[in-house]
């Protein structure tokens, strides 16, 4: 079979496409002939040796590449069969996922719904369900005025839509025209060019004086501390990553003297009773039910390095797919 190889840390060029040997699943593992591999931002981090929070750079070589779907092809020690034939979706354990085969421990598996793809499935899986998680922490309501950052990226497109369900006045702040006009496509009643440098007096202006009640943030940096500023006294600001390589510089002042409340909104915050698990299955409902559509960028998985380019340099929309 064909995967993606890491051999040296360092650029999207460092990954190649190779001819290395099929996987044979383990006990309590299936394999998975992969029709669609999911590629997260911080792969591309984890790819130039630097470690993100608790996730450390692998160990060389690698073959990146943490969520799969497909059909399950074959089934390990102590497996029955009737996951045979099957199509499924999955997070790994480790790495593996930019291959046209993978092992999964069968318990990670997830059937995929009729009516969905593979390349949606696997957009949902992890996105989705991070996502899911994220809006049950923010508990957006009809009285809301919302503001997404990166708002066409894999997790902010999903926040506009169901912002948008729920009945909120949604600002979309997006880099480029292309993405503002995607984001406007996804029902935000506000979209703006955050390469303006005054984006937040457009969005004042746009809002006619109303204030901002929810930011979701997984921008950071300077541009997360001007949506800070534009939050209305009470306003939550819910963090769930920082891709300007820095988090949202906030104060005790802040949220004292502007009676805020801010929330990292990602892992055990956002978790419910049932686990990872039960997000997961909400998600996967949501994109069979169309009440959720995933943006998707696609690359064939020989082009791993180019999706990983395309990815840092910002010029991709919703998730990044790798497709077998």
């Amino acid at each position: 079979m064909h995967a993606i190889r890491l051999h040296v840390f360092g650029p999207a060029e460092n990954l190649t496409y190779e001819e290395v040997p099929d996987p044979v699943p383990a006990e309590g593992q299936v394999r998975i002939d992969v029709q669609a591999a999911g590629v997260h931002f911080i792969e591309t981090t984890l790819r130039r040796g630097h470690g993100v929070g608790p996730h450390l750079p692998p160990e060389l070589p690698v073959t990146p590449g943490a969520e799969v779907a497909g059909v399950v092809a074959a089934v390990g020690p102590g497996v029955g069969t009737e996951w045979l034939g099957r199509r499924a979706v999955a997070q790994l354990e480790g790495d593996g996922g930019y291959a046209e085969r993978a092992v999964v421990d069968v318990g990670s598996l997830h059937p995929v719904p009729d009516h969905v793809d593979a390349e949606t499935a696997v957009a949902m899986i992890t996105t989705g369900a991070t996502a899911q998680g994220v809006l049950g922490v923010a508990r957006i309501s009809a009285h809301d005025v919302v503001l997404v950052m990166s708002a066409a990226g894999g997790l902010g497109s999903l926040f506009v839509q169901a912002a948008r369900q729920a009945g909120a006045v949604v600002v979309g702040v997006a880099g480029g025209p292309a993405k503002v006009e995607r984001v406007r496509t996804l029902g935000a009643d506000v979209a703006v060019d955050y390469r303006n440098a005054d984006w937040p007096a457009r969005i004042r202006e746009a809002l006619g004086g109303r204030g901002v009640t929810v930011v979701l943030d997984g921008v950071g940096g300077r541009r997360g501390r001007e949506a800070l500023e534009l939050l209305g006294p009470g306003g939550r600001f819910l963090l769930h990553g920082w891709a300007a390589g820095e988090p949202t510089r906030i104060t005790t002042r802040d949220l004292v003297e502007r009676q805020l409340t801010a929330t990292w909104a990602i892992g055990p915050n956002m978790v419910p009773s049932r686990g990872w698990r039960e997000l997961a299955e909400r998600s996967l409902g949501a994109a069979a039910d169309g009440s959720l559509v995933p943006l998707i960028t696609r690359f064939p998985l020989e082009r791993a390095a180019d999706a990983h380019a395309a990815l840092e340099a910002r010029k991709t929309e919703g998730k990044v797919v790798l497709t077998a």
